[in-house]
């Protein structure tokens, strides 16, 4: 079972040659919203400054805590899908996903020994079966630049074959348990020691069936024991998720990492029984516009409000199913004082005014805030509402501010 947070929020690739139209479309028919009379605060000296908010990530596409709240409202999995993604259809995809493996960066890769475990030469399309016995194999690149096999026996890494190619462990589908710097993760499918265009390292990536792939994302996204709706939209919206960025990729070594920066995946380790189901009974579904995959962002939660996003069907709406009793990040709070401001944006010297120039135009406040200025003695800084939520550890941009006297 999951016990982190709900992942604030996945960084995606936004330019896409698929999402220019509707973006130019967008820019064309909506103004930008203008900043409202209350988005300016003086700063007092030796001020408290409150940033107040909503949601926590970007709050595109599905919000996962809002995805829970419509299935205790008692929506199925495609009335959540096509609340959060309207104007697509249901659709589906197969095959395999390459995911590269972020955490494996020193160009080795090593397994545990195990029944069934080979071997492959991907340069000369030759294979071995390994022995059982012994504790453990590695691929990794030797002083010439070659792939080679070593076996561990006796605590001391011994020569086993020199490869042609690049070189691939796999069980026949069963499990195999690689070791990271952080301990040992089990993945299913084959695991491959790769080298990058135009680079002599290599990276590690594991080729596996798009279902156990997704095994292995969806306790990651949303936590297993939620309602099973809610589980299946995640499982939905992850699947997409993945045929769209696999179809996005040309001439890349893998189809999507690891990590929040595409969705979070921890292989056969991961896996949990009752996000299992979700996927099995969702099996190949996804959501579809004009035939390809969509491009189903999602985020822990809107914040009521979910934000516009670059394609047609990431529209801006009021989101009636983020609030709820276990929604915590909803709304929240985070103090500071102007000392910390001045610290961290030192060219303004002594903070005097907070003016938010830029909101999008959609919820409370006039929505989420893109440009912010501090203005203080000694100049103005200019961000964005993205820069100051990173600064700050914010939940969101969806915020406004309340300033007071210490």
């Amino acid at each position: 079972m999951r016990t982190r947070p709900l992942s604030a929020s996945r960084s995606r690739r936004a330019a896409l040659a698929v999402a220019t139209t509707a973006v130019a479309l967008a820019a064309a028919t909506l103004l930008p919203a203008p900043a409202h009379a209350a988005d300016s605060w003086k700063v007092p000296k030796d001020a408290r400054i409150t940033f107040v908010g909503h949601g926590y990530g970007h709050g595109k596409g599905l919000s996962q805590y809002g995805a829970q709240g419509a299935a205790r409202k008692g929506l199925g999995h495609r009335k959540i899908l096509a609340f959060y993604y309207p104007g697509t259809k249901r659709g589906t995809a197969k095959g395999s996903m390459r995911v590269r493996l972020t955490a494996l960066t020193s160009g080795v890769l090593t397994v545990d020994a195990r029944s069934g475990l080979r071997v492959r030469d991907l340069g000369a399309g030759r294979g071995w079966r390994l022995p059982a016995r012994g504790s453990q194999w590695r691929l990794r690149v030797d002083g010439a630049g070659r792939d080679v096999v070593e076996r561990k026996r006796g605590g001391s890494w011994r020569h086993w074959r020199t490869l042609g190619g690049h070189g691939q462990f796999g069980a026949g589908g069963k499990p195999v348990t690689v070791h990271t710097p952080s301990g040992s993760r089990a993945y299913r499918g084959a695991l491959r020691l790769v080298a990058p265009t135009g680079s002599p390292g290599r990276e590690v990536v594991n080729v596996v069936g798009l279902e156990a792939y997704l095994r292995g994302v969806v306790p990651l996204e949303m936590p297993a024991s939620w309602s099973p709706a809610a589980v299946r939209a995640q499982a939905v919206a992850a699947r997409t998720y993945a045929a769209f960025e696999r179809a996005s990729v040309s001439g890349r070594h893998y189809d999507t990492c690891d990590t929040t920066a595409c969705q979070v995946y921890g292989g056969k380790s991961a896996e949990h029984p009752a996000s299992d189901a979700a996927v099995a009974r969702t099996a190949r579904e996804i959501r579809v516009h004009k035939g390809a995959p969509a491009f189903t962002q999602f985020s822990a939660s809107s914040g009521g409000w979910v934000a516009p996003g670059s394609m047609p069907y990431l529209r801006a709406k009021r989101d009636p199913y983020d609030k709820w009793p276990g929604n915590t990040v909803h709304s929240w709070s985070v103090r500071v004082t102007d000392r910390a401001i001045e610290s961290a944006y030192p060219a303004i010297g002594n903070l005097r005014r907070i003016r938010v120039t830029s909101r999008d135009g959609h919820g409370q406040w006039g929505g989420r805030v893109e440009k912010v200025a501090l203005v203080g003695s000694g100049g103005t800084v200019r961000l964005t509402g993205d820069e100051v939520r990173w600064e700050f550890g914010l939940r969101s941009n969806y915020l406004t501010f309340r300033v007071t006297r210490r």
